[in-house]
């Protein structure tokens, strides 16, 4: 591996780990996609952007839940 393409590796925004950690909620990763995450991802964007999955999962069950209710 060279060097520019271990920076690239190492250079993972926020959004591209809110786009991965999305795409894991769905269930739809690639094998390949999920083994160069696990070494690129910066372990608190991950958490951050689970937190943000999570939260957004749970709004959108209310919603719907309230909307059933109605």
């Amino acid at each position: 591996m060279t060097s520019m393409q271990s920076k690239e590796l190492r250079k993972r925004s926020f959004f591209a780990t809110l786009a991965a950690v999305f795409w894991s909620f769905a269930g739809l990763r690639r094998l390949a996609d999920y083994e160069k995450d696990a070494t690129s991802f910066n372990p608190f964007y991950v958490i951050g952007a689970g937190a943000v999955g999570v939260g957004i999962f749970i709004a959108v069950l209310l919603v719907v839940v309230k909307m059933a209710v109605a």
